[in-house]
């Protein structure tokens, strides 16, 4: 049995650790109406991210429908599963139904193509609670950060695992020394996940876990990037260099590129020039590796990678904020205004049904004067979003105001007042009079109410005083304008 999942909390009440998150999200939960923004939840794994999502469900009675990285995250998908539990009341009659994109961080590549402003698109429209779910924050898109509000959980403390663990053991008839259970807690990292699966694992054909039973349990703590790079900065040893740098989830050139990033905080023009000279030759290495396929040679990229810029940085440390590559920022960014370009070029030919060859080279720059000139309707009959509109108008507040105006319009349209429905409105019953008597004037065809009134002429002398009371507004012609559609449909099939 699995005792991660048979022990999982089901009411927020019973989640351990990250009291000030989970209140957050029970207000949020009480408090819920359309509009509302909907909640990021983002941390280290194992912490109860996904569990307090189920758990607030249960507590407010909402159905849940969940996509998550198993699933496949396409725009396809999650425009008919979550789209439309998003904008639909729930079959069992809870009245709610709890929208939950887990992992929403890592939603790219093939498999996921168009997710990510699918999921954009749902938050938009949707009429029910979303909850996204993350392990980095950043690693959303910004679109979709934007639209929400977020929730950090933070790893629980090693003091609050231990009585969680107490009583699984008591649950399980299994004795555990108290050392035993601070040693797992301890090495869980503030995993709740890791410290239960560590606890099954150690107690697997014993009844009494002693501490010395837990070593086989331990979380695989890897060393981290950011260890690495204080220890280069910090004047580490070599031996303790190179077992970093085999510690690292990364590889050597991933490694290679953090630490030259980490470079621009040595002062000294001299080190860093060395620095870079050691990292280039450790580059050359790396290519050799992939171009001849032997691995080997990854060792000397790594000892070059680390033990140059280490005497490079003459152990004075590094009080610059460790960043990610430069590079890759630039990479992310000119990726983002491709992706733009090529989702403004398909809404355009889309809606004005013109080849993508014809529309770059021929009819994008008019168009974009015309974008430019009038960016309001534009955006409301291209469904702009705030970046898109941007792109044509160079302002971003105007473009947020213009795009907040809209998104305000459209709700309202949801609920049947908007303005736009109102100056129809006007704009017909001011037009009302005008359009009886004349479609009573066509000199092509008699009209029938005439021909009706012809009749009672010979026949009463009288009649022609009732045909004027009667064709000043009565009922008569507020029935008329129906067979007009027919007489002129009539007439066009007529020659055929």
């Amino acid at each position: 049995m699995d005792w991660a999942a048979h022990y999982r909390p089901q009411r927020l009440q019973d989640i351990v650790g990250n009291g000030t998150a989970i209140r957050q999200i029970a207000d949020w939960g009480r408090t819920w109406h359309t509009g509302m923004k909907p909640l990021i939840i983002y941390g280290k794994p194992g912490i109860g991210k996904t569990t307090a999502a189920h758990a607030l469900a249960r507590d407010m009675g909402w159905d849940v429908i969940e996509l998550n990285a198993s699933d496949q995250r396409t725009k396809g998908v999650i425009e008919k599963i979550a789209g439309a539990g998003s904008t639909t009341a729930s079959l069992t009659g809870s009245g709610r139904r709890l929208i939950i994109f887990d992992e929403a961080d890592n939603i790219h590549g093939n498999s996921d193509r168009g997710g990510a402003r699918a999921i954009a698109d749902v938050i938009r429209s949707s009429r029910q609670p979303i909850i996204l779910i993350a392990n980095d924050l950043y690693g959303l898109d910004p679109s979709i950060r934007a639209l929400c509000d977020t929730v950090q959980f933070k790893a629980i403390m090693a003091k609050s695992i231990v009585p969680h663990l107490r009583y699984i053991c008591k649950s399980e008839d299994v004795e555990c020394d108290i050392a035993a259970l601070e040693r797992i807690a301890e090495n869980s990292g503030g995993d709740m996940r890791s410290a239960i699966n560590s606890l099954a694992a150690a107690a697997i054909g014993t009844t009494h876990l002693k501490s010395g039973d837990v070593h086989t349990s331990q979380k695989d703590e890897r060393t981290s990037i950011f260890e690495l790079i204080k220890a280069i900065h910090y004047g580490a040893d070599d031996e303790t260099l190179l077992r970093y740098a085999r510690e690292v989830d990364d590889t050597p050139d991933t490694i290679e590129q953090w630490i030259e990033e980490s470079m621009t905080s040595v002062k000294d023009v001299g080190a860093k020039a060395y620095a870079h000279q050691t990292l280039s030759v450790a580059d050359r290495f790396i290519g050799r590796t992939y171009r001849r396929q032997y691995y080997t040679l990854w060792k000397y990229a790594s000892a070059l990678m680390v033990m140059g810029p280490a005497d490079a940085a003459r152990g004075k440390g590094i009080q610059a904020r460790i960043m990610p590559p430069e590079r890759w920022r630039r990479m992310g960014t000119g990726r983002k205004q491709k992706a733009l370009r090529s989702g403004i070029m398909g809404k355009l030919g889309e809606n004005y049904h013109i080849p993508g060859s014809a529309l770059r080279e021929d009819f994008f720059t008019p168009l974009a004067k015309l974008i430019a000139a009038d960016p309001e309707e534009y955006a409301r009959a291209l469904y702009l979003d705030k970046d898109e509109l941007e792109f044509f108008i160079g302002d971003k507040t105007k473009a947020a105001e213009i795009i907040k105006d809209l998104a305000k319009e459209r709700r309202e349209e949801e609920l049947g007042y908007t303005r736009k429905k109102a100056k129809k409105g006007q704009a017909i019953t001011a037009e009302q009079p005008k359009e009886t008597p004349l479609s009573f004037s066509e000199p092509d065809e008699p009209p029938a109410a005439p021909q009706k009134t012809a009749r009672p002429l010979e026949e009463n002398p009288v009649a022609p005083q009732k045909v004027t009371r009667t064709t000043e507004p009565t009922p008569e012609p507020a029935s008329e304008p129906e067979p007009i559609p027919d007489r002129s449909q009539k007439t066009l099939f007529d020659g055929f």
